[in-house]
């Protein structure tokens, strides 16, 4: 196949998305906010000073044994976890922030792709320039993605699309950490303090979520596309492939911890899954690597399977 048939399919089978809208799990969410901090390893955010990151922990369910691809580097990783499918299949195998003549987007429709044709707004914050892979025309009705490599840049964007747009689907991509790690190295000081000042920018956009009464219809998932040690990541160390994991929001459960669910196994690409899942967006294609993450519903009767909200794989 080649790739502009591929995108014309993604394009087509991603307009179906709005045909395919059925009745929200929870009918008070209708927002999804996912924040990812880039090369956030899980026990470094456990082992830092992390109010914001905490409170969403009291009031939402929490893994940090969550898995990224066997990649584990940024750009595959993070469009495994916008697309619900692993890097063989999105395509997007590279890492760089290539200066392509023609943009080449992921094989697969990402969240941006169907949560637009389905109705909803949308908006992508990152501060590295790579993330333009994201833009596809027709899918991002606010993109602020910079190369600043600035953290405060993306908390400063990442409030000002909230208070002027409230979008309902907003993606808040974190460079910070990722920079120290490989500048100076996984779980230094140095990169302990970026931590916390991370979380300190998490605490900001989740106070423009209360000042917008956003907060009370939000779905918020907090995560990373991958650790590292050293001043390094790489496939198949579990250093570099395990991430949090974390969900808040109304019809979730309250300082539950996932691991108690001893079946589950939480995979990025169920980042996508659970947030078509809120958002009542059946996949247009099917054939998913990631599920809907319905362990984490107070509602007991939601944690079957509803055929009309199945999300395929």
């Amino acid at each position: 196949m080649t790739y502009r048939l591929a995108l014309a399919l993604v394009v087509l089978f991603a307009s179906t998305a709005a045909r395919a809208q059925t009745t929200r799990p929870v009918a008070a969410v209708d927002h999804v906010l996912i924040f990812s901090i880039d090369g956030g390893r899980p026990d470094l955010l456990l082992r830092a000073n992390c109010p914001a990151i905490r409170s969403l922990m009291v009031v939402g369910c929490y893994s940090f044994w969550a898995r990224t691809t066997a990649m584990a580097i940024t750009l595959p990783s993070h469009v495994s976890m916008l697309t619900g499918v692993i890097p063989q299949r999105h395509g997007i195998m590279w890492n760089d922030d290539i200066p392509l003549k023609t943009p080449v987007y992921p094989k697969f429709p990402t969240l941006f792709d169907v949560a637009h044709a389905a109705g909803y707004s949308t908006a992508l914050v990152s501060g590295k320039g790579k993330f333009k892979e994201f833009i596809r025309p027709g899918s991002v009705d606010y993109p602020l993605v910079t190369d600043e490599l600035d953290d405060e840049r993306v908390t400063t964007d990442a409030v000002a699309v909230l208070r002027d747009h409230r979008p309902q689907v907003l993606f808040v991509h974190f460079p910070g950490a990722d920079v120290v790690g490989h500048a100076i190295g996984w779980g230094t000081p140095e990169q302990m303090a970026e931590i916390e000042k991370i979380d300190g920018d998490i605490g900001q956009v989740l106070a423009a979520e209360d000042q917008t009464g956003l907060r009370e219809h939000t779905v918020i998932v907090l995560t990373a596309d991958h650790g590292g040690a050293g001043r390094t990541h790489g496939p198949d160390d579990a250093r570099s492939r395990h991430i949090p994991w974390i969900i808040a929001g109304p019809g979730i459960r309250k300082n539950y911890d996932l691991a108690r669910e001893p079946q589950l196994v939480i995979n990025t690409e169920d980042t996508f899954a659970t947030a078509c899942f809120f958002l009542a967006i059946k996949h247009p294609i099917g054939g998913l690597d990631g599920r809907p993450v319905r362990e984490v519903l107070e509602n007991r009767e939601l944690l079957e399977p509803n055929p009309s909200l199945r999300v395929s794989n």
